[in-house]
């Protein structure tokens, strides 16, 4: 049924180090290998918040040998999508979730209105890119467990090597 679908749609194929690592038999042989990375300087472009957590994040991933030449630019959106993040959060921190507008009326009189404080949009924008880049470099529990795999290796059964001996 799987080949009916979309392209898109479904579940996300695994990788093949994770397939290897949770013992799958069905591991493909043709999957590109891409160049591992141990350290990546942060882009000279990167506002300050986002250094900081490319210097936070970079290093882990580079330590669990997750990052690739062709993932630098998931870390760099990861980051910038932090540093939107940030700054919406301390605008509304200081200026509120609503916002006041005074304007005159034709009469003379004064009238406010309340508006939804336009950060407020962009914190949750920005809070989805950080999820969505973050899942893709296994920055949450969910997704670090789907690229960690199984787990250690499973020991040998005992009663498996006696049923193998009946055969």
């Amino acid at each position: 049924m799987a080949g009916n679908r979309a392209p898109g749609q479904g579940r996300k194929p695994k990788p093949n180090a994770q397939k290897k690592a949770s013992g799958s038999r069905h591991v493909k042989q043709d999957e590109p290998q891409f160049t591992s990375i141990n350290n990546a300087e942060a882009p000279e472009w990167l506002d300050d918040m986002a250094v900081g957590m490319w210097n936070t994040v970079c290093p882990e991933l580079c330590g669990q040998k997750i990052l690739s030449a062709t993932d630098l630019h998931n870390l760099e959106m990861f980051c910038i999508a932090y540093s939107n993040w940030r700054q919406a959060q301390i605008e509304i921190a200081e200026l509120g979730v609503t916002l006041i507008d005074t304007m005159m009326d034709p009469e003379g009189n004064i009238k406010e209105k309340r508006y939804k404080n336009p950060a407020c949009t962009v914190a949750n924008e920005t809070m989805k890119q950080v999820s969505s880049f973050g899942a893709l470099l296994g920055l949450d529990p969910a997704s670090r467990q789907r690229l960690i795999g199984a787990g250690p290796e499973k020991k040998e059964n005992p009663f498996s090597k006696l049923l193998q001996a009946k055969k």
